[in-house]
């Protein structure tokens, strides 16, 4: 029979069952666990730890089943293969602050203004769990397109759509392109009037409602004859469990230097980077924002 149809209790030994085998087949102790789990921003007690081998307990929440995403891993088991044994909880787990990820009052209010017009509340009650960006730089070494896959999920209600956003901070454009990708369709367009924010309302294809999750996807496109567009990035107002920014250089446009910008409510850092492997640049954070990771890059010397 199907998962759903297997009693609660049974579930829960399984899934209690499943985790002590794990631990016991991969020879690590719960504290080896539990520092490999900080590291990746999931803040796991030695307690929840224990409660979860025995059963006495089980994961619930969003936070909760972010670390038995990353037990999988750390425990070499296939995707699901402990999360599978469990129902999906009834609760959204920590919600962390809902902040605005930069700390430009003029572009906050730009974007207010966008959500009014797209029809969309402020702050928005969606978030996003998990979100893979990545960008193509064209033989100029400007930004020629962006694709972004978000698992998204509703804290609060149902919601029938998400604002998508593309900010410029101090740097008028033209509109970008957006199109949608999968899990929804564009309802509704909006720039605003600076020039700095433009952005989208994206119609999900079925009502989500707390704390159930989605997979969408959507792109942008940055046509002939736009300014030249020499970073990359993608912000979030609430925590994100992964966010990854993958940004792909034509090899005949590979810059002399480069720089990761942290922006957060709280300020700004900005970190010179290398090469490492290839001709792309991919930047990871786990338990991130609220903020935004970027990527910055140029030619010649560093002004």
């Amino acid at each position: 029979m199907g998962n759903d149809e297997i009693p609660r209790g049974h579930r829960v030994e399984g899934f209690a069952a499943s985790f002590r085998d794990a631990i016991n087949a991969r020879r690590v102790t719960l504290s080896w666990l539990q520092e490999r789990l900080r590291a990746r921003g999931n803040q796991v007690s030695m307690a929840t730890l224990s409660y979860w081998r025995s059963g006495a307990r089980h994961p619930e929440g969003a936070q909760s089943m972010a670390a038995v995403a990353d037990i999988e891993e750390l425990l070499d088991l296939d995707t699901g293969a402990l999360s599978g044994l469990l129902r999906s909880s009834h609760r959204t787990g920590p919600l962390g602050p809902n902040l605005f990820p930069l700390s430009e009052e003029e572009i906050e209010r730009a974007v207010m203004d966008a959500f009014a017009a797209l029809g969309a509340d402020y702050p928005d009650t969606s978030r996003e769990l998990t979100t893979h960006s990545v960008t193509d730089v064209d033989a100029t070494g400007s930004v020629v397109h962006s694709h972004t896959r978000s698992i998204v999920q509703s804290t609060v209600g149902t919601i029938t759509a998400i604002p998508f956003l593309e900010l410029s901070p101090g740097v008028p454009t033209p509109a970008p392109v957006f199109s949608a990708d999968y899990g929804g369709r564009i309802a509704n367009r909006y720039s605003h009037p600076n020039g700095e924010v433009h952005g989208v309302l994206f119609e999900l294809d079925a009502p989500l409602t707390a704390p159930n999750t989605a997979m969408v996807e959507w792109s942008v496109a940055y046509p002939e004859g736009f300014p030249p567009t020499l970073e990359t990035g993608h912000a979030v107002a609430r925590q994100c469990r992964e966010l990854l920014v993958w940004t792909r250089f034509h090899p005949d446009a590979l810059p002399d230097w480069l720089e990761e910008q942290v922006d957060t409510p709280q300020g700004t850092t900005v970190t010179p980077i290398a090469f490492e492997t290839g001709p792309s640049i991919h930047q990871v954070r786990r338990a991130f924002g609220p903020g935004a990771l970027l990527l910055r890059w140029g030619y010649g010397p560093r002004e």
